[in-house]
């Protein structure tokens, strides 16, 4: 699915190599799984850690189910599941029996952009960030609209290094950042890190090898997809079978 029309879409030029990575977790049984405390003082929804890969976990690092999205900030199928399903996997990650990984699966230099600012405030602040530019989907797709196919050529094909933060620019997500506590050097840093946007680009390569992705939002439970799930209505029946 398209992100927008109207725009050609100028992906990196990298060469990408998949992996055959395989996930953790035990296959679920369907039995019902026990809830486990969170340390005192402390809640399993704001219990973040940064992987290998470069994502983040929330959750118990033991929860015996393990949901994975593998989603896109210009994905508007995404930024409806964020909207409704947000606050319902904070609930079950707190119950202790889950923990939830988004990975963002740049499908465009834009998804780039905003999946490199969105990390640049590192564990701590991941979460909400992602979820804020999932609501201002519309109002970039509006600034991307408005400035035409020539201009968005002409920054999708600057160097690497300046690529991503022109672009950002153009689209007020530097400005978003700011407004959320990413200082001007910090995003434009984050926004410079052309190992950060391959390692991204890697990503979706190795994904698409190893699950077959074809469209986003795609979920893992326990490292296996769930097919025909693409929003939270088909995706909870789904966590309830595994025990949840």
């Amino acid at each position: 699915m398209k992100a927008f029309s109207g725009l050609a879409l100028i992906t990196l030029s990298l060469t990408l190599a998949a992996c055959g990575k395989s996930e953790e977790g035990a296959k679920p049984t369907g039995e019902p799984i026990a809830a486990v405390a969170a340390p005192a003082g402390t809640s399993w929804s704001d219990t973040i850690a940064a992987t290998p890969d470069g994502y983040f976990v929330m959750g118990n690092p033991s929860a015996k189910l393990k949901l994975v999205e593998y989603g896109s900030f210009t994905c508007s199928h995404c930024r409806d599941f964020s909207a409704e399903a947000s606050e319902e996997i904070r609930k079950i990650v707190d119950t202790g029996k889950m923990s939830y990984e988004f990975r963002t699966y740049v499908r465009d230099p834009i998804d780039i952009s905003t999946a490199l600012l969105a990390a640049c405030g590192g564990k701590d602040v991941f979460y909400p960030l992602a979820e804020q530019f999932f609501t201002n989907q519309s109002a970039m797709f509006e600034k991307a609209q408005g400035m035409g196919d020539d201009k968005y050529k002409a920054l999708v094909s600057a160097p690497p290094a300046v690529r991503f933060g022109a672009l950002a620019d153009a689209l007020g997500l530097v400005e978003f950042a700011k407004q959320r506590g990413i200082s001007q050097d910090q995003a434009k840093q984050c926004l410079a890190d052309t190992a950060g946007a391959e390692k991204l680009a890697k990503g979706v390569e190795s994904a698409t090898s190893q699950y077959q992705i074809e469209g986003t939002p795609t979920f893992l439970i326990n490292g296996v997809k769930v097919e025909n799930s693409a929003n939270w209505a088909t995706l909870q029946p789904a966590l309830k079978a595994a025990g949840i």
